[in-house]
């Protein structure tokens, strides 16, 4: 057993995930992979190739190469205030459509872990009436455009209203007919639901820690989540309210398709030029590794671009190492609520 393969055992060993997924590949064929551990663990059920997991904030990876897409295609300007395309847009004339994109509009950030529905909910839900009311709750910037980074999942919200402005579809109709369907992978390997109850990996919360009891300040945990199982209590299964930054769901290897893809010159989903602006940090916010989209950061002197995506009973992350035609994913079945770059330290063993 290789030492990247035991540190990733001792995920499960040691009670802190149920399953995990990992991939390291090149444009072309996949290098490394190792998974192990339970799907569901009161059915006992292993993880395989077929189970799917939510991909949350990754999805804001997709929202970006959406956008540029569309300013490649002249529908929209990155330096354009945002209330030229949007006039009902509620936090000023300044903030611009780039300014989204980095995190850098000081729109305010409220807590989204409650921003979810159930799956038997998903019909009646509707989006831009549940968001209004969020927007109406935070009015003000908390700083001025451009003045510094601030993480803010409402950012992607309004670029998924833009998206829909501009290009006439719905945000999950144009992410899946100009980005998923570009990808050598089935119809059901990645989308904006469940497509098979039985294969999607049960979302998972540790029962004996101090983050499990403040979970029911921010969510009604009789309501979306199940009976404990073990050490572990599970989520009912979910959909984010807001799909433009968290909504996808699928299988490891489709995101391994995804950034292989990504990582070739003539790449199906955005021109090297658009790439290279994508992956090209904000200079006015040095130090915070901040792109169009993406994190900037560094492993044995190698650059590399990545987003993590963490929730309620998951985590996972991608990556992708431009200058040496390398890409990483990673995924678990446990909460993950910050960005912690867990993929540093398995990588570092193959670069």
């Amino acid at each position: 057993m290789t030492k990247a393969e035991q540190k990733l055992n001792n995920e499960i060993e040691k009670g802190k995930s149920p399953s995990f997924q990992y991939f390291f590949f090149d444009q072309h064929k996949t290098i490394e992979s190792f998974q192990q551990g339970f799907a569901d663990i009161g059915g006992q059920k292993k993880v395989d190739a077929n189970t799917t997991y939510h991909a949350l904030s990754v999805t804001k990876t997709f929202t970006a190469i959406a956008t540029l897409q569309l300013v490649e295609r002249g529908l929209l300007e990155l330096e354009k205030p945002v209330i030229y395309y949007l006039p009902l847009f509620q936090f000023g004339p300044e903030i611009t459509v780039t300014q989204l994109l980095n995190h850098s509009s000081g729109i305010p950030n409220p807590i989204p872990l409650a921003w979810i529905h159930l799956e038997s909910e998903n019909q009646s839900f509707e989006r831009n009436a549940y968001f209004h009311q969020i927007f109406q709750k935070n009015k003000k910037v908390k700083s001025k455009p451009n003045e510094k980074f601030a993480y803010s999942n409402l950012n992607y919200v309004i670029l998924g209203q833009l998206i829909e402005e501009v290009s006439g579809k719905t945000f999950e109709d144009y992410i899946i007919e100009n980005i998923v369907r570009k990808l050598p992978i089935c119809q059901d390997d990645l989308a904006f639901s469940i497509s098979n109850t039985d294969e999607h990996a049960k979302g998972y919360h540790k029962w004996m820690t101090f983050s499990n009891l403040i979970l029911g300040l921010f969510i009604n945990k009789s309501k979306f989540m199940g009976e404990k199982e073990g050490r572990w209590k599970p989520f009912k299964n979910y959909y984010v309210n807001g799909a433009p930054y968290g909504g996808l769901i699928g299988k490891p290897k489709a995101f391994v398709s995804y950034v292989q893809e990504l990582m070739n010159e003539n790449s199906s989903l955005i021109s090297e030029k658009y790439k290279t602006m994508m992956f090209q940090e904000n200079q006015n916010n040095p130090n915070t590794g901040m792109c169009l989209g993406w994190f900037s950061g560094e492993i044995n002197g190698v650059k590399y671009y990545a987003h993590a995506g963490g929730g309620g009973g998951y985590y996972c992350e991608i990556r992708i190492y431009p200058k040496i035609n390398r890409g990483s994913v990673i995924f678990f079945n446990r909460t993950g609520m910050s960005d912690e770059r867990y993929l540093d330290k398995i990588d570092r063993f193959f670069i």
